[in-house]
């Protein structure tokens, strides 16, 4: 079984800046792929970032590259999402996920565990 604990989210004016952590319980973190997805108001959640069990392959989705960057440190059982330059349409509840296998995937669906996620709001 994995645990998986967000932090970081908060309310920030557009242009802004914010880390979120997402702190896992198990002795396997470092061989499972994660990610990053979000859900806002009256949608679907849908995938924003993931990364490989290694951390050499990242993958983001259009609506944040170049703005966020997903990382890890697997000696803390940490994932990491750096969101820069933050429009309105990021706010939603963020979600950090684990898939067990290593390789990254882009549905949500595909991932094994959740977090309870934590919420970011952009105000314009």
């Amino acid at each position: 079984q994995v645990q998986l604990v967000e932090s970081g989210g908060g309310l920030v004016q557009a242009g802004g800046s914010l880390r979120l952590s997402c702190a896992a319980s198990g002795r396997t973190f470092s061989s499972y792929a994660m990610g990053w997805c979000r859900q806002a108001p009256g949608k679907e959640r849908e995938f924003v970032a993931a990364i490989s069990w290694s951390a050499g392959t990242t993958y983001y989705a259009d609506s944040v590259k170049g703005r966020f960057t997903i990382s890890r440190d697997n000696s803390k059982n940490t994932v990491y999402l750096q969101m820069n330059s933050l429009k309105p349409e990021d706010t939603a509840v963020y979600y950090c996920a684990a898939r067990t296998e290593g390789a990254i995937v882009v549905l949500p669906a595909d991932y094994d565990y959740w977090g309870r996620g934590t919420q970011v709001t952009v105000s314009s």
